[in-house]
């Protein structure tokens, strides 16, 4: 009966693994981060096509590229063209990001509702959309983007476990209390480093 269960889900299995494994990495500011991430994101684009949770697998393919991308800026991202680090978000950007995430919203929740069968539409819309934004903003090495998907997961998890996908909604509970975890993390590294500057 479990072998039979664990035979139809492998896919979801591995992802969930190498999701967790991914974040441990993004905790630590691994570079394999990123290409853990683009493996996860491979495996999560069947699961969620299956589950029909279109957005979240739209987001799939964007995880693809936006792995790419962060993978090139921790190494390069800095105003030095060096390695980059930790650094918070100003108001200003705060504004962008946040009109950003609206225009995605709506964006994707015409798209679901209009082109999809999808059975949490604006649901699914949200935590795409907020996604979206979070993961640029850890390309980027924002502290805050843990606060961000401390509510994606939270919700994601709600979603998932409605659904019957119970490897990825133990993995997006573990994912809330990493993210808990990365953003104390982020944030004691951040101090330390301003604390040294200061004193030097």
């Amino acid at each position: 009966m479990l072998l039979d269960w664990i035979i139809r889900n492998w896919i979801e299995i591995c992802g969930a693994a190498t999701g967790l494994l991914y974040l441990w990495f993004s905790i630590k500011q691994h570079l394999f981060t990123w290409p853990v991430g683009l493996v996860t994101s491979l495996f999560y684009i069947s699961v969620f096509f299956s589950s029909k949770f279109y957005a979240d697998m739209g987001l799939q393919v964007y995880y693809v590229f936006i792995s790419i991308y962060g993978w090139w800026n921790w190494l390069h991202g800095s105003a030095s063209g060096n390695e980059l680090h930790v650094s918070r978000t100003d108001l200003s950007l705060w504004v962008r990001l946040f009109m950003i995430n609206i225009v995605l919203f709506a964006f994707i929740s015409w798209i679901l509702v209009r082109f999809t069968d999808s059975p949490v539409p604006f649901w699914d819309a949200f935590t795409t959309a907020l996604s979206i934004v979070a993961t640029w903003m850890l390309a980027r090495k924002k502290v805050e983007h843990w606060i961000l998907w401390i509510v994606v997961d939270s919700v994601s998890l709600v979603l998932y476990f409605i659904k019957g996908l119970y490897p990825t909604t133990l993995l997006f509970l573990v994912y809330t209390l990493l993210a808990i975890t990365g953003f104390i993390s982020w944030n004691k590294e951040l101090n330390e480093r301003r604390w040294i500057s200061e004193t030097i």
